[in-house]
């Protein structure tokens, strides 16, 4: 599939989870792919920047480059994220501004820059990376859950802004994935085994999301062939959202 030929995308937080997944998978269909991240050491054909989404000086030194480098700039895949845990008073104000600067402000920084080069593209897409926290009532999740909400919504602000502009902006929603950042959380469980059964079996298809089912889900809405795609949330999450199944007998 060669959907994304001549295309240029940039992936925050790319080298590494559903961001390198999706840098990847865009590759293999034709894209020219940067990899922003605070550690961006990814392989060829990638090409990893290194950008902190929560400094725009930064951000905007990133899209410089990669528009100086591959002379465009089509896609943006805002997937750099941090998380949290606890309820809502177990977090300090400095750490709500961090995880909201980088999880919201990183969404708007990196758009922010891009617009420009998104305007003179004729298959500009924004895809940004929510949480079925967002939708669904997760325990000890309440500062993530915040920011992610807050990316739904944004996301299609977005849209209803830059649709006429010709530029599409969607999100993904998925569910727990098999990633770094939840493979550190299990591993300071006290249980870790019991930690992932858990996390499996919330979701109705029993077992964590993968990665690449996401880059997947990413490319399908950044993709030209999605055209009439604009301001949807897509869930990743093996039903969560959506499914209410009888307990197993």
């Amino acid at each position: 599939m060669t959907d994304f030929e001549g295309l240029v995308a940039v992936v925050t937080g790319g080298a590494s989870g559903i961001g390198l997944a999706t840098a990847r998978l865009l590759a293999s269909r034709g894209a020219r792919v940067a990899c922003l991240d605070l550690n961006p050491q990814v392989d060829e054909p990638l090409r990893g920047i290194r950008a902190d989404v929560s400094d725009d000086d930064s951000v905007r030194a990133a899209i410089d480059a990669v528009v100086a480098e591959f002379g465009r700039l089509d896609v943006v895949v805002n997937n750099a994220g941090i998380g949290a845990q606890g309820d809502v008073a177990a977090n300090p104000d400095d750490e709500w501004r961090r995880v909201w600067d980088v999880n919201v402000g990183g969404i708007v920084r990196v758009t922010r820059a891009a617009l420009p080069h998104l305007r003179r593209s004729p298959a500009a897409a924004v895809v940004n990376t929510g949480s079925i926290a967002a939708w669904a009532g997760l325990p000890q999740r309440a500062l993530y859950s915040a920011t992610k909400g807050a990316v739904h919504a944004l996301t299609l602000a977005m849209a209803a802004d830059h649709v006429r502009e010709g530029i599409r902006v969607n999100a993904v929603a998925p569910g727990t994935a098999d990633t770094p950042w939840v493979g550190r959380l299990l591993d300071s469980a006290p249980d870790p085994d019991a930690e992932r059964a858990a996390l499996e079996a919330r979701q109705p298809h029993g077992r964590l999301v993968s990665a690449d089912e996401v880059a997947g889900a990413i490319a399908y809405l950044a993709s030209p062939l999605s055209g009439s795609t604009a301001g949807t949330v897509l869930a990743v999450d093996g039903g969560m959202h959506g499914l209410r199944l009888r307990p197993k007998s």
